[in-house]
């Protein structure tokens, strides 16, 4: 069962799925930030029908899913954002089951039909923002990763004082694409992975010099209720299939 509310070095384990009574065994509770979303829940669905094994997912912010992990609320799967260290101090994961799964890059995207500018360098990014009548994106004071990294980005411009105005920080990245599509603003921002809106296009990644990719990280929980089958969906989320799949969403395979 998937809700939509709100890993494992190859090394250690062979890449197979769970066993022939995996169907009645306890579900696998997984969670992660949203920036993953849209390839975690395809692959979801491949994974049960082929180990008959069920998966209860939940999505949020990147700051808040790993506040949760902090603060040991049950998962089978957290799947969290850099950086790691505290994530590896507090215990509730196994710290050798930590498995890179993909990084996403923070993209820029415009009302459909909209001609496009120049966003190929610091200096052409740093013109298109300046001319933007309004900017969405997601608000990173609510641990939305992409918020915090397009503010850092700002910063890195030069610009934060003169864009203060004109953004409109919005909780969630298809928030901030349905802002473009109503009109609201004429530019938004957030991760490639979270663009799906009908109604906006894509004008291309910020360049890595302004905007480093975002990572997601699998670990196996320190409590998990059935550790062979959290095991064997982890090994599932960082396979080559897997790899496909990230790609298929805008994502990076980071194995």
């Amino acid at each position: 069962m998937l809700k939509t509310d709100l890993l494992l070095p190859n090394a250690l384990f062979a890449p197979v799925l769970c066993p022939a009574d995996a169907a009645h065994s306890a579900e696998i509770t997984l969670a992660a930030p949203g920036g993953i979303r849209a390839a975690v829940e395809r692959l979801i669905v491949d994974f049960e029908r082929r180990s008959g094994q069920k998966i209860s997912a939940t999505f949020g912010s990147g700051g808040a899913t790993k506040q949760r992990v902090l603060d040991g609320e049950a998962f089978d799967v957290p799947i969290v954002q850099p950086p790691l260290d505290s994530v590896r101090a507090c215990g509730h994961v196994v710290v050798a089951s930590e498995t890179p799964l993909a990084s996403v890059a923070v993209a820029v995207a415009v009302r459909k039909g909209t001609p496009t500018q120049d966003i190929s360098t610091p200096d052409a990014v740093r013109r298109m923002l300046l001319s933007a009548r309004a900017v969405s994106c997601p608000n990173g004071a609510m641990g939305a990763a992409a918020g915090v990294s397009f503010e850092a980005t700002l910063q890195q411009l030069g610009i934060a004082g003169e864009m203060e105005p004109r953004l409109r920080r919005i909780r969630g990245g298809a928030k901030a694409m349905a802002a473009i599509a109503s009109g609201e603003v004429d530019v938004g921002v957030t991760f490639l992975s979270e663009i799906d809106d009908p109604g906006v296009q894509v004008v291309g990644l910020l360049p890595e010099e302004i905007s480093t990719p975002t990572a997601f990280i699998g670990f196996l929980s320190a409590a998990a209720k059935a550790p062979d089958a959290a095991r064997a969906l982890l090994v599932f989320l960082s396979s080559p299939e897997a790899s496909a799949t990230y790609r298929a969403t805008g994502m990076r395979p980071l194995r």
